[in-house]
């Protein structure tokens, strides 16, 4: 018989006794007694597989059940009952958006996955996401929507969240429960930063409505909190006026110090462009070439004479906002920026492109990727945050021996001012007023040589380990730590208030339980 009609059957035997839960060892009889629920959406077992795997594609924790909520109160009910069946009971619940983690972090073995997709689905019919104007503009959107069906609803309005990620077919709860950092990051902070309001079901089930004035120890706790101490259901987030165009500009850069102090030179002017990222380019030949393919060189000759003879290069991508009738002002005030920077004058690339295209960008790339097979392959990425003062040392090491001959995805590299990120949430982040945000964005399509799992983690474990032996300072973002101990560590001297909060709000360590931190057993009672 199959293991989902064999769940089902379980389910229909306890509606026939009337919905009694009984509290037996056996994982399967303690799904079973949610089928007491009466829900607007359903459990399911067929897609537990599916719920299993993520981005990362290296790790797979195979739940009991997923559910997929039709209402908010679908979603704390089943909180809350898990929560009623105390610390016996194995079950653990992870809310997963769109499976964009990258060690399990999203999945919750012999647990229940919440679907959180389902959820903004199911409210989609009443108009979910809803923009509201004015003086202080802000739209209120489902935990579960993804960034991009957000923008699409805001631009309708002209207007346009102000912080983004790179890739916006993510969900909104998802991203704020981790930062959520892209180009715009040094002028308006990341996500956390801009958000006035969350709706939130806590570890022990109960929907709660947080602000920076109402249950605020809740609202930055959950803000970065790696879902640690309850489901983002709903987000009131801020607005700004959104432009029609965008000057798209790429320049290279041979010279590491002359790249960073041009970007903290941009990052710190009143005047600047209104989005600011850096790459990391090893060992690659004829990249002006490709940028050919949606670029357009400022001196065609120049750039055509262009060798980059397999040096470490440095891409700095910029961008600055504007409508059709600015276009004039545009050009001259990118000029004035641009005559200001040290880039080598014939890599000069740009383009004009909406709003909307700039901002789903990355999209354009995972279809391409996606036609080749090449999508759904392990990404052992390697996310860290750098201080300023070590970012030098750094690079040395890695760009100059750990990685000199081989790297197998993109590797951004830009800085970020610190007084944007509210130091109230649970985002760890290096103590200093500018640090560096550094992906190594890996990819690994085959099995074993330079594109392999192993090749790219034992890069990535040179490179930590390097740091920590010496005294880089660094922080990792969407740490894949395994034990407590490394996330103590993590924390540093905010591991206090952290494990606090977490006995506050999910005293049985009931949720998201893939991030490593609290095992479900090793926290005491607090109720």
């Amino acid at each position: 018989m199959k293991p989902s009609i064999v769940h089902c059957l379980k389910l229909l035997m306890l509606l026939a006794l009337g919905g009694v839960t009984m509290h037996v060892p056996d994982e399967d009889d303690v799904v079973a007694s949610l089928g007491a629920l009466r829900l607007d959406g359903h459990f399911s077992f067929d897609d537990a597989h599916a719920a299993a795997r993520d981005f990362g594609n290296r790790c797979s924790l195979l739940p009991a059940a997923v559910l997929h909520p039709g209402s908010v109160s679908d979603v704390a009910a089943t909180v809350r009952r898990v929560f009623q069946l105390g610390r016996s009971s194995p079950l653990t619940v992870a809310a997963r958006g769109h499976g964009h983690s990258l060690l399990g972090q999203s999945q919750a073995a012999g647990g229940i996955v919440v679907k959180m997709e389902s959820l903004a689905a199911a409210a989609a019919a009443a108009r979910a996401v809803r923009v509201h104007g004015g003086a202080s503009p802000h739209v209120d959107a489902p935990g579960g929507e993804l960034w991009i069906n957000v923008l699409h609803e805001t631009l309708k309005h002209g207007l346009a969240p102000r912080s983004w990620t790179d890739y916006l077919h993510l969900t909104v709860g998802g991203t704020l429960s981790n930062a959520g950092v892209s180009g715009q990051a040094f002028r308006h902070g990341p996500q956390v930063s801009n958000v006035n309001q969350l709706e939130i079901v806590t570890g022990r089930g109960e929907v709660v409505t947080c602000s920076h004035e109402v249950n605020s120890d809740l609202f930055y706790a959950a803000l970065g909190g790696l879902g640690q101490f309850g489901i983002i259901t709903r987000a009131r987030i801020a607005l700004e006026p959104a432009p029609k165009m965008v000057r798209w500009i790429r320049v290279l850069y041979s010279d590491f110090e002359t790249f960073t102090e041009d970007q903290e030179k941009l990052i710190a002017s009143e005047k600047t462009f209104d989005y600011i990222e850096g790459f990391v380019i090893i060992n690659r030949t004829g990249i002006l070439n490709n940028w050919r393919t949606s670029f357009k060189p400022q001196d065609p000759v120049q750039a055509s004479q262009f060798q980059s003879d397999g040096r470490v290069l440095y891409c700095l991508e910029l961008t600055m906002n504007f409508n059709h009738d600015e276009a004039d002002i545009m050009e001259q005030e990118v000029g004035a920026l641009l005559s200001r920077l040290r880039y080598i004058s014939s890599t000069l690339f740009y383009t004009d492109v909406t709003y909307l295209e700039f901002l789903d960008r990355v999209h354009t790339s995972e279809l391409k990727l996606r036609a080749q097979g090449l999508w759904e392959v392990p990404h052992p990425w390697l996310n860290l945050l750098i201080p300023r003062s070590t970012v030098h040392k750094f690079a040395k090491e890695v760009f100059g021996k750990i990685l000199k001959d081989s790297n197998n995805g993109p590797i951004l590299l830009y800085p970020v001012n610190r007084t944007k990120w509210d130091n109230r949430t649970s985002v760890v982040i290096p103590d200093e007023e500018i640090f560096y945000l550094v992906g190594f964005l890996s990819s690994a399509p085959s099995s074993s040589g330079h594109g392999s799992v192993e090749h790219a983690m034992n890069l990535n474990n040179k490179i930590v380990d390097f740091c920590e032996k010496n005294g880089v300072g660094m922080k990792q973002y969407l740490a894949p730590y395994t034990t407590q101990k490394q996330w103590k560590a993590h924390f540093g001297a905010r591991w206090e208030t952290f494990e606090r909060r977490k006995h506050t709000y999910d005293p049985l360590a009931i949720l998201a339980p893939g991030q490593r931190i609290f095992p479900k057993a090793s926290l005491p009672m607090f109720l």
